[in-house]
């Protein structure tokens, strides 16, 4: 297929750049994907597609304030992205400046930080952050949000809180697993009260899930990697979930990609480690059943999922539907529940 085939054309006033109020005010457009059948709901109905029983699996990763704006010792305006913390003072990290740092070069961010460039691996660069404060500890106190460009705006105090999901504990993340912003307290509350079981991987997402696919056919595509950690105990209610006839459930993409990485083999095991697993239409899944996620940028490698879900000819008419009816798009934007293409009648 084509890239081009997962193109869309989405007015601007409908990408969300703000959150709501209440995070399971949004609406959700629910899409059956052997039918191709639409439903226009609100978040909170998602109770009404769960079973006593089910399971539904989290993304756990946390996103660490990974924005840093500053100089380089030699002069010129820097800005940091870190993609990913190696040890308490190293990174790996995108670096925007009129000149790419040479190895050696020194840079001071945020007034506070200093910081020296170790080493290049391919786009990214090695730097190493000076003192006794880890690196972790450095983000937390003059980093910013790593907002998507998308947005066109700087990041607030409240994104702190709203860029977040609120069962993320493991940090590393740089870009939020949207889907799991819809959940409030409130919502996982009443999974408990009906029944349904949760469990939690941890998949950090990288800044390379912004990135354009860059190629025109997209078996040509080359994945960009990212960590995951699937335990024994999420294969376990996966498993269990299974024998009882139940849904294995995932909120997200990165869900999807974490239970599919640790699948491989056909049957779920542990997984720790990388993955640059690419999902498009073909392939076959081994662990999910339904998905929530939100709307996707155009010719995006999310997009190339949710059709893989869905069928592509029942996406990409549910994505039409949803721009008619005016959905918010992207990030703090609204969401899908898709049930999984299981017949063969659609190809694609």
């Amino acid at each position: 297929m084509q890239v081009k085939d997962f193109h869309f054309e989405l007015p601007e006033e409908l990408i969300a750049s703000y959150p709501l109020d209440k995070r399971s005010a949004s609406r959700l457009l629910c899409l059956d994907g052997n039918s191709g059948a639409v439903e226009h709901r609100q978040f909170s109905d998602i109770l009404e597609y769960l079973d006593p029983g089910d399971v539904v699996v989290f993304n756990n990763t946390r996103v660490i304030p990974a924005r840093l704006f500053g100089t380089k010792a030699s002069g010129g305006k820097v800005e940091v992205l870190v993609e990913r913390v190696l040890d308490s003072h190293r990174v790996l990290a995108h670096v925007r400046s009129s000149r790419s740092p040479k190895e050696g070069a020194v840079l001071l961010l945020e007034g506070e930080i200093q910081a020296t460039m170790l080493g290049r691996h391919e786009n990214l660069f090695e730097l190493e952050f000076a003192g006794e404060a880890s690196v972790f500890s450095l983000l937390e106190a003059h980093g910013h949000m790593p907002l998507p460009p998308y947005m066109k705006r700087e990041d607030q105090l409240s994104d702190r809180e709203r860029y977040q999901t609120v069962y993320g504990t493991q940090p590393g993340a740089v870009a939020a697993p949207t889907a799991g912003l819809h959940f409030d307290e409130e919502l996982l509350a009443a999974l408990d009260e009906k029944g349904v079981h949760k469990a939690f991987v941890t998949l950090h997402v990288g800044a390379g899930t912004f990135q354009p696919v860059k190629v025109d056919k997209i078996e040509d595509h080359v994945m960009h990697s990212e960590y995951i950690e699937v335990d024994q105990s999420v294969c376990d209610a996966v498993k269990a979930a299974r024998a009882r006839g139940n849904k294995v459930v995932a909120v997200g993409t990165t869900s999807v990609r974490s239970l599919e990485s640790a699948s491989k083999s056909g049957e779920i095991a542990p997984y720790q480690g990388d993955s640059d697993i690419f999902i498009f239409p073909g392939y076959e899944f081994k662990s999910v059943d339904l998905l929530i996620t939100n709307f996707h940028l155009p010719e995006s490698t999310l997009m190339m999922l949710v059709s893989a879900f869905a069928g592509y000819e029942h996406t990409m008419a549910a994505y039409r539907d949803a721009v008619a009816e005016k959905y918010r798009f992207f990030s703090y934007g609204d969401a899908m529940c898709i049930r999984r293409k299981t017949d063969q009648g659609e190809a694609a």
